[in-house]
Parts: C-alpha cells; structure tokens; sequence
C-alpha cells in the first residue's frame, strides 16, 4: 500500500501556509490529508496557525505595534478572533523580515486570512461536497501545556469541534496529532477520544513540550506508545544517518523499530526546496523513504511532487 500523503499546513510550498486557498490547491494536488495546527485565542476561539506567534506570518506588527510582549514576539493568546480577523496572512518570514524560503510565494497584491478551526472544517466540507473526492484531516493541538499557563484548557474544545463535524470514530478520515505524550494519554485514557492519534517526535530543545523524546524513539519507549497512539510523526533527520566518510545514508532502525511496535510512521517534513544532508535530489528523497524505509505516510509542503513520485513508481 502506497504511503499517505499529508499536505503541510497546506501546499505551503506553493501558498501562504494554513491559509484556505492553500488547502484548497493541496486539495486539488490530490493529498490524501490535510493538517491543521490548531492554537487559542484571548477569547478562547480555535484558530488554525503553526505557532502560537503571529509575527512570523501575519502584518500583526503593523496594526498592534504595542502588543508585543517582553520576548518582542506577538502571541495569539494576546488577541481576541475579532482582531486576529483584521490581519494579512504572508509567506513565513524570519525575525529580520526575510523570507524563510526565497523561492515561494511572493505577491503582496492578494489578502489571506486567518481562518478559526471549524471555518477550515466547514470549508474542507465544502471541497468534498463540491468535487466528489474524499480528503482526510491531520489536525493537531498545540503546546496544550501553554495554553493551560495560559487559561484555557484547548484539547476538549479541540475535540468538541471534532465532533461538532462528526469526527468520532476510530475509522474517521482523521489522525489527531500532538508533541505532548502525557496530552495524548489524557486524550485516550481519560477523555475516551477513539480517533487514531499520532505521537509528533521532535528535538527537546524546541520547546514543543517537557516530553524527552530520545526515550521515546528506543524500542521499549515505541513499544509503550503502542498502548496510547496508532502512529509516529518522527522528524525526518531521526530516521536515517549520513556515514561520514562515505557520505552513505543508512536508516537509523526507528522505522524499523515502531512497525515492529504496531505503530505506522509518518515523518515530516519533506520539502523540494530544503533538501536535507545526504540527498542531491527531492526524487533521491522520496525514493529512500518510499522504497528503503517504507513509510506509510508523508509531510510535505509539495503535495503535488509526492503524488506524481507515487503514481510513477505504481505504473
């Protein structure tokens, strides 16, 4: 079985992530999924952006010049949905204003927006209904842990809006995801969600939560996952290693490792623009993660370029 292909926030390779006309042309591309990241504003509305910052992509600068807090950076907890809705979404930029991928969208003659979590849900209803091809959803609850220093509880309103579209069952086109081991225990062993979910294995040092991922990639901590989530969302630098003297790439046992576990993989992120160490071409890619490790699911920015890859290796 051909692996999943995940549109990352969208075809953000192409569109302004997480805005609606990049999830309609990750539609159109033909993913088989399309994420959402999900954070809360001041008045505890559900709003889909990566990170709990808006400065990065959005002129929130520009209209709130004094809304900063002490670390310079503009947070969407600090603004109710009524404000969040006045400001232009823009391609992800880095502190200093620059794109963060030159290559991409670059226009500033079109307006985007932010859109609340059950506005996309409402909108990916609509593109099902309107062109006949079914499409998955992989949302995913950010810093849960946060948000509650911060006063609001996200993960049942997360859940609720679920519902709300009758996201419900196990065999739902629906893969929860979070960095937060202890969030998505909560979400199964006590909040009784039956949806598949999907553990995200990052690096310690980004802060996404106080889980120590390193146990969590060995065999004993996979095998405990097991009891908890359906899959991995590894990132990709963790499943495969570049010899140094060869320049050879292995795989680092971890996809191995969580199949053996009953668990399904879906790293992130592949990207044709940003191709990691090891790879001289995004096809290069594709073929070791599809072929050499047998993934069963893919991020990428480039939804187009994995489902053309899939459909010329299946011919």
């Amino acid at each position: 079985m051909r692996p999943i292909v995940i549109a990352h926030r969208g075809a953000s390779g192409y569109l302004p992530e997480h805005t609606l006309p990049a999830k309609a042309l990750a539609y159109a591309m033909g993913a088989d999924y399309l994420e959402q990241d999900v954070v809360a504003t001041r008045d505890d509305a559900l709003v889909v952006l990566h990170d709990v910052y808006l400065d990065r992509v959005t002129d929130v600068a520009r209209h709130y010049p004094d809304r900063r807090r002490r670390d310079g950076r503009y947070y969407v907890r600090d603004f109710e949905l009524r404000e969040l809705k006045t400001l232009s979404v823009h391609e992800r930029s880095n502190a200093d204003g620059s794109p963060v991928y030159p290559g991409r969208f670059s226009s500033t003659d079109e307006t985007f927006r932010i859109q609340t979590f059950a506005e996309e849900l409402e909108f990916v209803r609509s593109l099902q209904a309107g062109h006949g091809r079914a499409v998955g959803i992989y949302p995913e609850i950010k810093r849960p842990e946060w948000h509650r220093s911060e006063g609001v509880d996200i993960t049942p309103r997360f859940l609720g809006v679920l519902a709300d579209f009758g996201y419900k069952k196990r065999s739902d086109p629906v893969y929860v995801q979070c960095f937060d081991a202890r969030e998505l225990r909560r979400i199964r062993h006590e909040l009784g969600c039956r949806l598949k979910l999907i553990q995200l294995i990052g690096e310690d040092s980004w802060g996404e939560s106080s889980a120590h991922y390193a146990p969590l990639r060995a065999r004993r901590g996979l095998e405990r996952l097991a009891r908890t989530v359906d899959g991995i969302g590894p990132w990709i630098r963790r499943a495969y290693r570049v010899a140094r003297r060869s320049g050879e790439i292995h795989p680092t046992g971890l996809v191995q490792r969580a199949h053996k576990a009953g668990l399904a993989v879906h790293p992130y992120t592949l990207r044709a623009d940003e191709l990691p160490e090891g790879f001289a071409s995004f096809d290069a890619l594709l073929t070791f993660f599809v072929d050499e490790l047998v993934v069963d699911g893919l991020f990428t920015d480039f939804p187009d370029k994995v489902v053309r890859f899939l459909r010329r290796i299946s011919v």
